[in-house]
């Protein structure tokens, strides 16, 4: 089972998350046969303001995913405010190590759409060539579509924004993300 988390940092929580990042890639390090995608997301394209972290996991089943997400380091110290956890469907069928691009040096954004009435961009886009992940999130019980999450390389910021139908959500958050990992 795939999951979608999105670790939002705390306010403030930068300094610590810095000093942390041996502590959090030796974590993830424990599950690198799991890991589909991972990666720091940012305020703004021109500020390296932390934002959060995406990491999307396949995992047996919801309980595994939650201690994945909140036994982690960052959010054991106090560094993140909140985690989004969401079931997740990986229409690649691909890891982001997978992608022809993979620290190519193009900008990359996460785009992640929480959804509202009709369930809305279930398939693949016609064009993939600048997806990293993108999948459909749905509930625990993988019954009920919540919404769709996707990393990509685009120019900017409403480009990205374009791979989800923008009406049929009730939120749209766009955020520059860069792979995650060692280098």
């Amino acid at each position: 089972m795939e999951f979608f988390c999105y670790h939002r940092d705390r306010h403030g929580s930068t300094a610590l998350r810095e000093a942390m990042v041996e502590e959090h890639w030796a974590y993830m390090d424990g599950f690198e046969k799991e890991l589909i995608a991972r990666g720091p997301v940012f305020d703004t394209d021109e500020d390296e303001t932390l934002l959060g972290s995406v990491h999307i996991v396949d995992l047996p089943n919801a309980a595994a995913a939650r201690a994945f997400a909140f036994e982690e380091p960052c959010y054991q110290s106090g560094a993140y405010r909140d985690v989004l956890i969401r079931r997740w469907h990986n229409l690649l069928g691909r890891s982001m190590w997978d992608f022809p691009g993979f620290r190519d040096g193009s900008t990359y954004f996460m785009v992640l759409g929480l959804g509202k009435g009709e369930p809305a961009d279930l398939d693949l886009p016609p064009v993939q060539d600048d997806l990293v992940a993108y999948g459909p999130l749905y509930s625990d019980d993988d019954t009920t579509w919540v919404g769709t999450a996707a990393l990509l390389r685009a120019p900017d910021r409403d480009t990205a924004c374009a791979i989800l139908t923008e009406s049929h959500y009730a939120e749209v958050e766009v955020h520059p993300w860069t792979f995650g990992g060692r280098r």
